[in-house]
């Protein structure tokens, strides 16, 4: 008898984790979380941006990359009067933000532990801990990538200006600007692989998922987009709830790739143990 293809173990290893692990039905819990995080997390950020010298239209105009517009329009109109928040609305949106986030890594954890075959022996103070660690990590990513993206061409445009560079190096900048924005969102991704499940493993082991998650939700999330705002209708089926159901989808896509590429980096554990 043969040998088993590792390239074959391995794709026949990560559609049972997902059916085992229950990835479909994780992805909808995460997806729960992530929204009712969503809004005091944007609170958050727009009350900051006056101190920062960013203007709220240059962030919309970069989520609105990758977000749908019916999510959009949800967005806008629920944060024309954010400036005017006080300090404590503020404090509560930190709180309401990072708890339901950390719920949704805690929920990560576990299906990491189940994906590798360990259990989780941490205390729970330490595993919330971690959570909520890795829930500012991603905070940090996310308002570093608006800062890259938001003052990077007004950078651009202040060397050709007052410098008088050339708009070539200007254009090799701003691929740079935004391979780096990318890879810290690998970084992120991959310390989340990495410190989430409870078994030691190194970098190496999870950079593959953290890649794949990186680039399958920025192609998923155009793609989502692409087709919300081209060719489906909710509004037409769901009415005023349209852009409620296209952010839950688009939520259970985000929460899909993200647990996927956990799955992949365990999948190649496993293979690779088999082959040698």
């Amino acid at each position: 008898m043969g040998k088993r293809s590792p390239a074959i173990y391995f794709f026949k290893m990560l559609i049972k984790r997902i059916n085992e692990d229950r990835v479909f039905d994780l992805a909808a819990q995460l997806a729960y979380f992530f929204l009712l995080s969503l809004f005091p997390f944007l609170i958050f950020t727009f009350s900051v941006l006056p101190y920062i010298d960013i203007d709220q239209k240059d962030v919309l105009a970069f989520i609105g990359r990758y977000a749908p517009t019916e999510f959009m329009d949800i967005v806008e109109a629920n944060l024309k009067s954010v400036f005017t928040k006080n300090t404590g609305v503020l404090s509560f949106s930190v709180i309401a933000t990072i708890w339901p986030v950390s719920t949704a890594i805690m929920a990560v954890i576990r299906v990491l532990n189940k994906a590798y075959g360990v259990e989780e022996n941490r205390s729970f103070i330490v595993a919330r801990s971690l959570a909520i660690l890795l829930t500012f990590a991603m905070i940090f990513v996310i308002i570093l990538a608006l800062a890259l993206n938001v003052f990077g061409p007004l950078i651009g445009k202040l060397l050709v200006t007052h410098f008088h560079v050339n708009p070539k190096i200007i254009s090799i900048f701003d691929f740079f600007r935004l391979l780096f924005s990318f890879l810290i969102i690998i970084v992120v991704f991959a310390c989340l692989y990495l410190f989430a499940p409870n078994k030691r493993l190194h970098f190496s082991e999870v950079i593959v998922g953290a890649v794949f998650a990186a680039t399958g939700w920025q192609v998923a999330s155009l793609a989502f987009s692409f087709y919300v705002d081209r060719i489906a209708h909710f509004s037409a089926t769901y009415g005023t709830l349209g852009g409620i159901i296209v952010l839950m989808i688009w939520f259970y896509i985000t929460g899909f790739i993200l647990i996927l590429g956990g799955e992949i980096n365990a999948a190649l554990r496993f293979s690779k143990k088999m082959s040698d």
